[in-house]
């Protein structure tokens, strides 16, 4: 069920970033329930020393976590001209976080809890060209 628009140049998985290990696995299991190749990382630095950025179509990370957090990790790809459409989530947001990330060209800004299907809608869009 994954779409053609989701391979792009080499990047075919979904990667989810997020020390709750409860979230992580939950949400590895919605986006492989409807085909989406997933891959989760319970820390920003594991993501990064695993080259998986390479291979990421859209990156689902939360913003407060110990050590890199999402923001600092969107900016570390962004340095790198590792552009990937990224869906910050978060369970402590306020307006400055969120004006700051999608500013930084985040795709979208979810405060947990968030439904399944808005998470979808918002991985589809950020999958497409």
């Amino acid at each position: 069920m994954v779409d053609s628009m989701a391979v792009q140049a080499g990047r075919d998985q979904v990667v989810i970033v997020d020390d709750d290990d409860s979230m992580r696995d939950a949400l590895a299991g919605l986006l492989k329930a409807v085909g989406l190749p997933a891959h989760a990382f319970p820390s920003a630095e594991d993501y990064l020393q695993s080259g998986s950025q390479y291979q990421t179509a859209c990156l689902i990370a939360d913003i407060r976590m110990p050590g890199i957090s999402g923001l600092e990790l969107q900016a570390r790809l962004n340095a790198e001209n590792c552009c990937i459409p990224t869906i910050f989530i978060t369970a402590h947001g306020d307006e400055a976080l969120r004006l700051q990330a999608l500013r930084a060209g985040a795709v979208e800004f979810l405060t947990k809890p968030f439904d399944d299907k808005t998470l979808l809608e918002c991985v589809w869009a950020a999958l497409k060209p």
